[in-house]
């Protein structure tokens, strides 16, 4: 791996440097108003879809060009993380199956200047991890579809505006073969967006509800019956938003920093072995993860393909997240228990990284279809037996009793 930038990147990276060293300085909270504030400023300087082609409002750019911008911006508390799903998996996918240059214009220019938020709608309470299981129906209906149906665990649904959503179009063929998937206007009066309440006291994630929503068939994504594909368009984009350790999550420094506040009966925190031990393993897994990662943008800077590494990290990432928080709140004995009001640093990041991490090793991909993919794509292994796979989707319960 070659962890230093070419020539060409390095100059990139000081322009970045030295437009968001004039831009972004103060630039934080507000929430949605400051976000589209933000989002609408990088846009106006080139700094949003730097990766995308020209033809539809991008930079043309490379996969480093992102990547450094993305490093750079992540050094302030720029409110951007509102957008990551729009634009990091849903207008990808618009711009790359829609089928008219009207759909681009009436869709994309407005979502990278920040004007709309975007959400994806692929889960359904009976198909998480297994996204050809949906249920969630499209029938035709003239030049239009009628969507009939329930989603869940839908991010951001609540301040969206419009969102993609994989449907089944027929279920007399292979479940793979039977999807197709739209874009759908979130404000609907046939769109229900219920939030759910997590145990953190926070609601980012919802059921959405599809009473007869009609749509016309130009906002369909790619052709009926491939949805299939173009899904996985919106997962490669996902594989890669979510592989990396979430900017906000505390880390090492923030865990001895706590370890020093603490006192225990055989003295202070940092100075016992079974915690220093323990803060030498979340080490040890930041410097695995921040070395995959590397492994990736060494070969984007070089021009290859990135294998799996996303997926390792992700699974590394969210266990590591979970451990971490599970140990400073049991460290801090009965304040762990409280929020607010403490003395011992950074105790309430952890404690938010505890309530939170659980969902992290279900969303984007749960730990055991991570780890699939890793064993049958980097171990090659041999795959998981499906009896259901050639079975028309309308007979797979009888097939499989």
């Amino acid at each position: 791996m070659d962890f230093n930038d070419t020539s060409e990147e390095a100059a990139y990276r000081e322009q970045v440097r030295s437009w968001l060293a004039a831009n972004a300085d103060g630039v934080s909270g507000g929430g949605i108003p400051a976000a589209k504030a933000w989002q609408k400023r990088k846009y106006d300087a080139g700094y949003v879809g730097i990766t995308w082609p020209q033809a539809i409002g991008g930079q043309g750019g490379s996969a480093m060009q992102q990547i450094i911008f993305n490093q750079e911006e992540a050094k302030y508390d720029a409110p951007s993380g509102i957008f990551a799903i729009g634009l990091g998996m849903c207008i990808p996918t618009v711009f790359t199956h829609a089928q008219s240059p009207d759909i681009f214009a009436r869709y994309v220019p407005p979502a990278m200047a920040g004007e709309h938020v975007w959400c994806q709608l692929f889960s359904e309470p009976s198909a998480g991890s297994d996204l050809a299981g949906i249920r969630t129906r499209a029938e035709p209906d003239g030049d239009s579809w009628i969507i009939n149906g329930q989603k869940v665990w839908t991010s951001g649904a609540q301040h969206s505006d419009y969102g993609i959503v994989v449907t089944r179009t027929d279920p007399t063929v292979p479940k793979h073969k039977g999807l197709t998937m739209f874009i759908v206007d979130m404000k609907d009066p046939g769109i229900e967006v219920r939030p759910i309440k997590q145990m953190s006291g926070e609601s980012s994630f919802n059921e959405v509800f599809f009473t007869d929503v009609r749509v016309a068939d130009s906002h369909r994504l790619g052709d009926v019956g491939n949805g299939w594909k173009v899904s996985l368009t919106t997962l490669m984009h996902e594989r890669l938003a979510v592989g990396g350790k979430p900017a906000n999550a505390p880390g090492v420094k923030e865990m001895i920093e706590l370890a020093k506040a603490i006192d225990l009966e055989e003295g202070n925190a940092l100075e016992q072995s079974h915690v220093r031990q323990k803060i030498a393993q979340a080490y040890i897994a930041d410097r695995g993860i921040s070395l995959t990662r590397m492994r990736t943008i060494s070969a984007l800077s070089s021009g290859r393909t990135p294998g799996p590494e996303s997926s390792i990290s992700k699974v590394v990432v969210a266990k590591t997240m979970q451990d971490m928080g599970s140990f400073a709140t049991d460290l801090a004995e009965s304040a762990g228990m409280v929020t607010g009001g403490t003395k011992v640093p950074h105790l309430e990041k952890f404690q938010g990284t505890y309530l939170w991490s659980a969902g992290l090793r279900i969303a984007g991909g749960t730990d055991e279809i991570l780890k699939n993919i890793i064993a049958e794509r980097v171990l090659g292994l041999p795959g998981d037996i499906r009896p259901d796979k050639d079975v028309p989707f309308n007979e797979i319960h009888k097939a499989v009793v």
